[in-house]
């Protein structure tokens, strides 16, 4: 998971105030805004990508989960809103799905970005996927509208769902290239098969339990629990694991020459993202006309560009959002 840097919030607040400017959801990077830090801050009028929506007047706040791809996406709704008009408390950077989720119901945050495979298994308690990705959405968005008055704006047409990789070296040498594949091997190599994974990914449904259950092998004890950024390069290394959880978005698969193995069961759900708004929330309607060309942007590999960005060449993500907001016309026209 990823972790604060509390020093880099300062000095990142220091020069946006001296600039006059207004900035602000398993992987990693320091450069996340301190879980619980309520950091106010008010954006100019602008018409961005929303094609003139006006939030002046109107308070948000914004939170994420706390791996990069989350806290990518919740500094590009803090500087969409705060191009708009409104003034955004950033409450970026919590961690796991069940905290930011709650921290939504509760009227703790206003929005965040959710996947729509988390929302309906781990959310909703649903134990099947919908299959297909747009029959999913509109499922998991009809009931938690209806469950608790949550609205899903229109997703993202990325899908960073779940993967198994492994380093491709030791994929090629073990013959290894779907997740069929581990079955056999955990009676002809039990050595290598072993697993690094985050703990959210070994307690979900939608995570290690069901995946074991439905190809039919278990890890056992020769799994490692380890920082999801932590993961990508052990299995990189092949140490102390030679299989991996990964995010299907993530920058670093490609870097690292990571070999996805194809699930052959389609076990994993479809995970689009959407942003999330919670019941009470004045300007529905507006949000989701501000915000519909941001999600329209966003890409598989736009968001793994992005990823990269941060966890590849070290930039900070809300250096990366504005980058990619002001290329693509979104914020400050």
């Amino acid at each position: 998971m990823r972790t604060n840097n509390a020093k880099w919030l300062i000095a990142v607040a220091a020069a946006l105030a001296l600039l006059g400017a207004a900035c602000g959801d398993d992987a990693s990077t320091d450069g996340t805004a301190a879980p619980g830090e309520d950091t106010a801050t008010t954006g100019a009028t602008g018409t961005g990508g929303g094609g003139g929506v006006d939030l002046s007047g109107s308070t948000f706040t914004v939170g994420s989960k706390e791996f990069t791809e989350q806290l990518i996406l919740g500094q590009i709704t803090i500087q969409v809103l705060e191009d708009a008009g409104a003034e955004v408390n950033d409450e970026t950077g919590l961690v796991g799905s069940d905290t930011v989720r709650t921290a939504l119901l509760a009227g703790d945050i206003d929005m965040y970005w959710e996947y729509t495979g988390t929302g309906w298994i781990n959310h909703l308690g649903n134990t099947a996927p919908v299959v297909g990705e747009q029959e999913q959405y509109d499922a998991v968005a009809a009931a938690d509208l209806e469950e608790n008055g949550v609205t899903w704006l229109e997703p993202a047409p990325f899908n960073n769902t779940y993967a198994i990789a492994a380093a491709t070296e030791n994929a090629e040498e073990l013959g290894v290239t779907s997740v069929a594949d581990l079955a056999p091997l955990q009676e002809s190599n039990p050595d290598s098969f072993t697993l690094c994974a985050a703990a959210e990914f070994l307690a979900r449904d939608d995570g290690l339990p069901g995946l074991e259950e439905a190809y039919g092998f278990s890890f056992g004890d020769n799994v490692s629990e380890l920082e999801l950024g932590l993961v990508y390069t052990s299995v990189d290394a092949g140490d102390p694991c030679i299989f991996g959880e990964v995010f299907a978005t993530d920058g670093r698969i490609a870097a690292l020459d990571l070999t996805v193995l194809e699930d052959d069961q389609q076990f994993f759900p479809s995970y689009l993202p959407a942003l999330n708004v919670r019941e009470g929330v004045e300007g529905i309607d507006q949000l989701q006309e501000l915000f519909a060309p941001v999600s329209a942007a966003l890409d598989t590999a736009t968001m793994q560009a992005l990823n990269a960005q941060v966890d590849v060449d070290g930039e900070q993500p809300e250096d990366v959002a504005r980058a990619f907001l002001e290329e693509n016309g979104l914020i400050g026209s």
